[in-house]
C-alpha cells in the first residue's frame, strides 16, 4: 500500500513538472482548430486522428515546459512564486531526470504528430511534425535559452511557439487555407501571449528583478509597463476580429456574426481590464487581467467552433 502511494506521488510530481494548466489550454486550441476546420470543410475526423492530434500537442507542450523548467531551475529556486516547483524543491533529484523525461516527451510528440500521416496524408503528417518541431525549438532554444535572460522583448519572438497547436489541429483536417484561417487561429494565440505574460510579470516584478530576468513589465516603469499591456490587449482584440473577414476560395465566409459579436464583447471586457491596469498597475488589476486572459482565449476558440458549426 505504501509503495503504491509512493508511486502515485511520483507520477503527480512529474505531472506537476509539465505545467498542466499551460498545456491544457494549448491542447484546447488544437482541439478548437481541428473542430473548426472539420465544420468548415465538412470533413469527418477519425477517432485515431483526434487522438494523435491531442496527444501529440499534449506531449509536445509538456516536453517544452519540462525542458524550460530544467533550464530555469536555478532562478526558480530564488523566486518566491516558483521555489516550490519540483526541481528547486528537489522533489525530483537529480535534475537530469527531468531533462530526460522532457526529451522522451519531445520524441513522443514528434512520433505522434508524424503518425497523423497514417490516418490522413503524408503531407498532413509532415506539416504536423514540422509544427511540433518548430514549437519545441522556439520555446526551449529561442525563448528559454537565448532570449529570456537577455532581452526585455523575449516573449514576443519566444511566443511564436504558441501558434503551433492550432496549426497542427488545422493540418490534421486539411492543408487548404492553412495560411489564412489556420494562420489566423495561430495568430490569436501568438498575439495573446504577450498580454498574458506581461500582466503576470508586472504582478510579480520583484521576483523577476531579484533574478535579473528582464521581462519588459518587470524592468520598465509601472506606467510604461501598464501602457505596454494595454497596447498589446488592444492589438489582441483588434486581431481577434480578423477571422470574420476570411473566406474560402469560393467566397463562402468561414465564420459569421456569432463569432464576431463574441469577439467584440469579450474583447471589450479585456480592454476595460487593461484600462484598470493603467489606472492602478500594481494593485489587483494586473493579476485580474492575467486571470481573465486564459478564459478569454478559450471563449474565442469556443466561438469559432460554435459559429463554424452553424
Amino acid at each position: 500500500m505504501q509503495q503504491h502511494e509512493k508511486s502515485q506521488s511520483r507520477v503527480a510530481v512529474y505531472y506537476e513538472l509539465t505545467k498542466p494548466k499551460i498545456w491544457y489550454l494549448l491542447v484546447f486550441t488544437a482541439f478548437g482548430a481541428t473542430l473548426t476546420a472539420s465544420n468548415i470543410y465538412g470533413v469527418e475526423v477519425s477517432p485515431a486522428t483526434w487522438a494523435l492530434v491531442l496527444f501529440s500537442v499534449a506531449a509536445g507542450s509538456a516536453a517544452a515546459n519540462t525542458l524550460t523548467n530544467y533550464h530555469d531551475r536555478d532562478i526558480d529556486a530564488i523566486m518566491e512564486r516558483t521555489k516550490g516547483r519540483p526541481l528547486p524543491s528537489k522533489r525530483i533529484h537529480p535534475a537530469t531526470k527531468a531533462r530526460n523525461f522532457g526529451l522522451v516527451l519531445a520524441a513522443a510528440s514528434l512520433v505522434l504528430a508524424g503518425a497523423i500521416s497514417l490516418t490522413t496524408t503524408a503531407e498532413q503528417g509532415m506539416w504536423a511534425a514540422g509544427f511540433i518541431a518548430f514549437g519545441l525549438l522556439n520555446n526551449v532554444l529561442v525563448y528559454s535559452y537565448a532570449l529570456k535572460r537577455t532581452s526585455r522583448t523575449n516573449i514576443i519572438l519566444g511566443g511564436l511557439c504558441g501558434g503551433a497547436p492550432p496549426m497542427i489541429g488545422w493540418v490534421a483536417v486539411t492543408t487548404s487555407d492553412l495560411w489564412t484561417m489556420g494562420l489566423a487561429m495561430a495568430g490569436l494565440v501568438f498575439i495573446w501571449i504577450p498580454m498574458h505574460i506581461w500582466a503576470l510579470t508586472l504582478h510579480f516584478k520583484e521576483d523577476y528583478n531579484r533574478v535579473d530576468v528582464p521581462m519588459l513589465t518587470a524592468v520598465q516603469s509601472e506606467r510604461t509597463s501598464a501602457r505596454a499591456i494595454a497596447l498589446s490587449t488592444v492589438v489582441m482584440v483588434a486581431f481577434s476580429i480578423a477571422p470574420f473577414f476570411l473566406a474560402m476560395e469560393d467566397g463562402t465566409a468561414m465564420v459569421g456574426p456569432a463569432y464576431l459579436w463574441t469577439a467584440v464583447a469579450s474583447g471589450a471586457l479585456m480592454i476595460v481590464l487593461s484600462a484598470w491596469v493603467i489606472a492602478k498597475p500594481m494593485e489587483r488589476a494586473s493579476w485580474t487581467l492575467f486571470k481573465f486572459s486564459s478564459p478569454y482565449l478559450a471563449v474565442l476558440f469556443i466561438a469559432l467552433m460554435v459559429d463554424s458549426a452553424l
